[in-house]
Formats: structure tokens, C-alpha cells, sequence
């Protein structure tokens, strides 16, 4: 299959056990992610060549975080070394009524103080066919923006299919820089993938009648979203993750995909929500991998959703499932039942 460039940030996850609070944490996990890095290394357990872009510290937190990308197979050759810290993000998890908190200390992160001579995309970019960044990378610094601008040029000039996650973090930037510079991204990306309240914080565009802090979702309303952005951007797909949060431990999920023609609904999946961060990345790497093997919109769709639905069971960033077990889920086996 086709080699994958991912290109971002991968930080130093630090959590409390189970579900407790900071205030009352006295040990913590430390684990890796990052929402790049959590495509590449779905991918990677699908069985894509895909390789992982960044810059890491030369110190041993540095060198965890690329053993903790070798580990499933993701190529880190074209990791750059230097800079003083790698990101921190400080998870609490949410349950039932309570939500989920993050937040991040990843100021002065290495890969924040790039800079452009820092990375040789004709390099990077040989025998590449897909190229996967998310709207939080542009959003650390302006020296990654002017990057990810460069290697979204390089890539549009190899004819490298390019996806972006919009994925906006209002901790990291206004949404008026981010509407600034996703608008001018866009200008080189094929797939876009968003959820409904990035695309009205980022660029503007709401669906009638949903409130995405009351859990209900209007279908008929994301379809008119999805013909916007394709309109205003001319991408040549849209993908859109539709969450209905019932509490912070049950949400039903699916997803949209418009590819200019149709508009495809997924079917609908309850999850009760061992771990949510990194599913949105899942649902990105399942429709990487299902355009790479040549599936129709469709199939894509229905891959994507189920991936990214078995990993709201699955602890950490990274996605711990192969192939074989989406499709089981994606074909209608959702029982959950012991496999001996």
C-alpha cells in the first residue's frame, strides 16, 4: 500500500489512574499521543508504510516518545533532533456528568521552535502518496505554520494527496487566526475532515437547528454544511464526525462523508466511553486507509466510523485494532461477545 507522511506534535500524556481528579491524584500514567501521531500509528496497525514528521529533544523523554511510535511500526528516519522540551498535556477524564479536562503545557515545545531549514520535504516526501496534518500543528507557533504551508506546497506539486483534521484548539489560537490560516491551507487540501462546531468556529458554517452542547444532532443540516465548505473550498471529499453526547461516558457516533455527488450518512453506533481522546484521529486514519485500498465512499465511511468506534474502548491516544476486527464491527457484529 501507499506510503503515509503524518506531520505534528507528539507530547507527553500525563493522566491520574482510573478516574480520579488531579487534586486527589497522587500517581499518574505516562503514555505518548498526539493527533498525528495517533493517525500514523493506526495506520501502521492497519499495515500502511507511514512515516511520522516532527522534531523531538535529543534527551531520553525525547527518545521514549519515537520508541513509543517504533513500537507499532511507524517509520521515525525523518525525525528531526533538537529543541529542549517535548509538549506535556495533563488529561483528567471525565465520567458521567462530569467532563473530560486537558490541559496543555507544550509552550516552547520543540517542535513549536522549528524552523523551516529544519525539514527537507522533497526528502521527506519520496514515494509518498498521502500526506495527513491536523489544524493544530499551524496552530503552535508561526515558524509551523509557515512549515505546514511549505510542505502542503511541495506535496500539491508531487501530486500527493493531502487530508487535514481541522481540529480547532481554542487553547492554542483565536478562532479568528485560526479562520486566517485553515482558510489558506485549504487552498491545497483534497479531504477535509471536521466536526460541527469547527466548522462554525473556524469558518463559519452551522448546521439549522443543533446545539452541540445539547447532545442532538440535526442530520438534514450537515448535509447543507458539507455542500458549503465543498462549495467555498472545492475539496474533493468532506467528512464530518457527528457526536451526540449523552454525558461524558455515553455518546452515540457516526459520521458524514460528501464527495460532491452524495451525501452518506454511517450507521450509528452507541458507545459507552472507556477513553475518547484520539477518535476523531481513528476516524482520519480509517478513511486514509480505505482510499489507499480503493474502497468507495460507502465502504470508507462505514470503515472509518467503526474504527474510530472501538476506539473510544481502548485506553491511551493510539488505536489498538487491526483490520480484520473493524470489519467484523463495520459488518454489523457489534455484540461484543468473547471470541475463543
Amino acid at each position: 500500500m501507499a506510503k503515509v507522511v503524518c506531520f505534528g506534535e507528539v507530547m507527553l500524556r500525563l493522566q491520574p489512574y482510573h478516574y480520579e481528579r488531579f487534586v486527589q491524584a497522587e500517581n499518574v500514567q505516562f503514555t505518548f499521543g498526539g493527533a498525528e501521531a495517533n493517525v500514523a500509528v493506526s495506520l501502521a496497525n492497519f499495515g500502511v508504510d507511514v512515516s511520522y514528521v516532527t522534531k523531538l529533544p535529543s534527551h531520553m523523554i525525547g527518545q521514549a516518545a519515537i520508541n513509543s511510535l517504533r513500537r507499532y511500526g511507524v517509520d521515525t528516519g525523518k525525525i528531526v533532533r533538537g529543541g529542549n522540551r517535548v509538549g506535556i498535556y495533563f488529561n483528567e477524564k471525565g465520567a458521567s456528568q462530569r467532563p473530560s479536562i486537558c490541559t496543555y503545557d507544550r509552550a516552547h515545545s520543540a517542535i513549536s521552535e522549528a524552523k523551516k531549514e529544519d525539514f527537507d520535504w522533497e526528502s521527506i516526501f519520496s514515494g509518498a502518496e498521502w500526506f495527513h496534518f491536523t489544524g493544530i500543528t499551524p496552530a503552535l507557533s508561526e515558524n509551523v505554520l509557515e512549515i505546514c504551508r511549505e510542505a502542503c506546497q511541495v506535496a500539491k506539486k508531487k501530486g500527493i494527496k493531502i487530508s487535514c483534521d481541522v481540529n480547532y484548539r481554542s487553547k492554542l489560537w483565536t478562532k479568528e487566526a485560526a479562520r486566517e490560516a485553515m482558510t489558506e491551507l485549504s487552498e491545497y487540501i483534497d479531504l477535509i475532515l471536521i466536526n460541527e462546531e469547527d466548522a462554525k468556529t473556524v469558518f463559519g458554517i452551522q448546521a439549522d437547528k443543533t446545539d452541540v452542547h445539547s447532545g442532538k444532532l440535526n442530520k438534514e443540516g450537515y448535509e447543507e454544511v458539507a455542500k458549503k465548505l465543498m462549495e467555498q473550498f472545492r475539496f474533493s471529499e468532506v467528512a464530518i464526525t457527528l457526536r451526540e453526547s449523552k454525558s461524558a461516558s455515553d455518546n452515540d457516533w457516526s459520521g458524514l462523508l460528501y464527495d460532491g455527488k452524495e451525501c452518506l450518512f454511517s450507521k450509528v453506533y452507541p458507545v459507552h466511553i472507556v477513553d475518547r481522546i484520539g477518535g476523531g484521529d481513528s476516524f482520519a486514519a480509517g478513511l486514509i486507509y480505505s482510499f489507499l485500498k480503493g474502497d468507495d465512499s460507502r465502504k470508507a465511511l462505514e470503515f472509518a466510523v467503526a474504527a474510530s468506534a472501538l476506539k473510544h474502548s481502548i485506553e491511551g491516544d493510539y488505536n489498538m485494532v487491526t483490520v480484520p476486527e473493524v470489519e467484523k464491527l463495520a459488518g454489523g457484529d457489534s455484540s461484543g461477545r468473547v471470541q475463543r
